[in-house]
């Protein structure tokens, strides 16, 4: 038996995505206790995370991507409101667990799988942000949890995002349309900086991913970042590949695998 793959939506009070689950073969490889959660950056959609997911699950860990609210690439539902999403959009890696863990039990038999004593959040830019904020959550107090955060940092440029560079500019208009006219690029790119700059959270595992030539973040935004969340008691890590350039989180799949391989022990 191959590896499953489940299309489900996620729905909270004030929106609804769309996702995919990832099932290991039970009779394939060991599976891990661990579960791991992805979501993407902003105009993009979860296709971002599948490599991710498609690394992990053959790994044998059971995996869910979700698509941002009012993406469109990923879904055409929409949002109601700019403050809805800010905040509330972390709390979608919660239901995606839940979700998650209803596919292993119900449909799959859950006896196959090993109880779940880990969980892995984590994503891309703006997912990289929303997974960090989503350790703190009910759902995962139990759990030994870790955010891995891809593309992630406070910029130290002009540029707060690969829109504002000479390598969109051309489609800048076009990929505007891209989300809700409630996701306006200038105000959630404030929104993301303020809040990372402002961002209180402690005692948690953090492990940052972000290339030398990742435009968006810039030079020494990741260590900027860093050096907030180390100041409120948090661990973090790093990772700084020579080639991870923002839009293209894909080739973060190895160093991801890498890092929670040594992490989690697995064999």
């Amino acid at each position: 038996m191959s590896s499953q793959v489940i299309c489900l939506e996620l729905s909270l009070p004030w929106f609804q995505v769309n996702a995919l689950a990832f099932i290991p073969s039970p009779d394939k490889t060991p599976i891990q206790s661990e579960w791991a959660l992805f979501s993407h950056g902003y105009t993009s959609h979860k296709g971002d995370c599948l490599n991710w997911a498609t690394r992990l699950v053959e790994a044998g860990v059971p995996c869910m991507i979700f698509d941002q609210p009012g993406h469109y690439l990923g879904s055409f539902h929409e949002i109601a409101s700019l403050e809805d999403f800010k905040e509330h959009v972390h709390e979608l890696f919660a239901e995606a667990f839940v979700r998650l863990q209803g596919l292993l039990e119900q449909q799959l038999g859950f006896g196959q799988f090993p109880a779940n004593t880990g969980v892995i959040l984590g994503g891309h830019s703006l997912g990289a942000y929303t997974s960090i904020k989503a350790l703190e959550l009910p759902a995962f107090a139990s759990l030994n949890r870790v955010a891995v955060a891809v593309g992630i940092g406070i910029g130290q440029r002009q540029a707060t995002h690969l829109f504002e560079t000479a390598f969109y500019e051309k489609t800048l208009s076009i990929r505007r349309q891209l989300v809700s006219p409630h996701l306006d690029s200038k105000e959630v790119f404030a929104w993301l900086k303020e809040a990372k700059e402002n961002m209180v959270l402690s005692n948690q595992r953090i492990h940052m991913i972000t290339g030398e030539d990742d435009i968006v973040v810039g030079n020494l935004g990741m260590e900027v970042f860093q050096d907030i969340l180390e100041k409120q008691g948090n661990v973090v890590s790093t990772d700084k590949p020579k080639r991870l350039p923002h839009h293209e989180p894909a080739l973060a799949t190895a160093h991801i695998y890498s890092f929670l391989k040594n992490h989690f022990g697995w064999i």
